[in-house]
């Protein structure tokens, strides 16, 4: 049973002992964000005083399965898997979204492999890491071009797997996310983003997911999680200068997740970050079935049933969907 810093400790910012401390496992991806900074700067255990172990997952799915064993308490991933683990009734909540993808994930055929519009991707082979953001994107542009999924050959990878393909030549096209990304567009041209995609109606995003019980048992730390969070966002949109490719905040982007730091800041600008006034709203965390997250978690989960990944749809995407974090966070906590 883990330890709780009580609330009066909380309360006075006194830091607990060792055996008091709160230990909590969080899951983060590889994609560059704001708040990777703040976890090589240990800013999230000066905030909480909390114990707590991040540690690194390749795709959202792995990740998923994670919290689903109970190994993880809180995580990012992408709103494809997000929407599979909460149709299969795990039992957690969307509570942060950590950035609007935009054009962060695009689909790139590989220089030399004949694809110069949406049709020749026939009989080719494209790598992308199923029940992901990319994956619901990539079939959805199938689709919108006219081209069977069994008219190409999809084939399940993991960024860093593509990265390595493409450069052997296995595959002609991938729809990946950074760092992969960065390296196959040095030899490749991007043929749709996701940015391209959400105009069309199929928005994708980022999460912050928690575990239902812990969320119950952990206000005080989750209101603290957040606004950690939401000031390192505030860090990057205020200063974007500060993250660029020989800055500090580049280096310690990437020596979490790989890749170069020259690659961050043109990332960076890719991606929209909301505000907490922003992620409080119903354009994304606020109630009601019309609230933007709710409306995309829907949305990706009829594709993912249509896609047989999984067997039903929750009567309301907005239960699984809080704002309670956000809004303890903007009041100070």
């Amino acid at each position: 049973m883990k330890k709780l810093v009580t609330a009066a400790l909380l309360a006075f910012g006194i830091a607990a002992g060792p055996a008091a401390a709160q230990e909590v496992n969080v899951g983060y991806q590889l994609p560059y964000n704001p708040w990777k900074v703040y976890i090589a700067d240990g800013k999230f255990q000066e905030a909480t005083g909390a114990e707590i172990n991040f540690r690194r997952f390749d795709s959202g799915s792995k990740v998923i399965n994670a919290m689903s064993s109970g190994d993880i308490d809180i995580a990012m991933a992408g709103s494809s898997p997000i929407a599979a683990g909460i149709s299969r009734g795990l039992p957690i909540s969307l509570f942060w979204i950590v950035e609007n993808i935009a054009d962060a994930e695009a689909m790139v055929v590989r220089d030399g492999s004949g694809i110069e519009k949406p049709e020749d991707l026939k009989g080719k082979r494209i790598g992308v890491p199923f029940v992901s953001t990319t994956h619901f994107h990539t079939l959805f542009a199938l689709e919108l071009w006219g081209i069977s999924p069994d008219e190409v050959e999809l084939l399940n990878m993991q960024p860093n797997t593509i990265a390595a393909a493409w450069e052997r030549g296995d595959i002609d096209a991938a729809f990946v996310w950074n760092p992969a990304l960065g390296r196959i567009k040095e030899s490749g041209e991007v043929l749709i983003t996701s940015g391209d995609l959400a105009a069309k109606g199929r928005a994708t995003f980022d999460g912050m997911v928690v575990r239902n019980d812990f969320a119950e048992e952990n206000p005080e730390f989750m209101c603290k999680f957040v606004a950690t969070m939401a000031e390192a966002d505030e860090a990057y949109r205020s200063n974007p200068e500060a993250f660029g490719p020989d800055s500090e905040n580049a280096k310690k982007i990437v020596s979490l997740v790989g890749g170069e730091p020259a690659q961050v800041p043109g990332v960076l600008e890719l991606y929209e970050f909301p505000t907490m006034e922003e992620q409080a709203s119903d354009a994304w965390l606020g109630g009601g079935e019309d609230t933007g997250a709710a409306k995309a978690l829907r949305a990706t989960s009829a594709f993912l049933k249509e896609q047989k990944q999984i067997d039903s749809l929750l009567p309301d995407y907005s239960e699984v969907v809080t704002n309670r974090f956000v809004n303890m966070a903007l009041e100070g906590c």
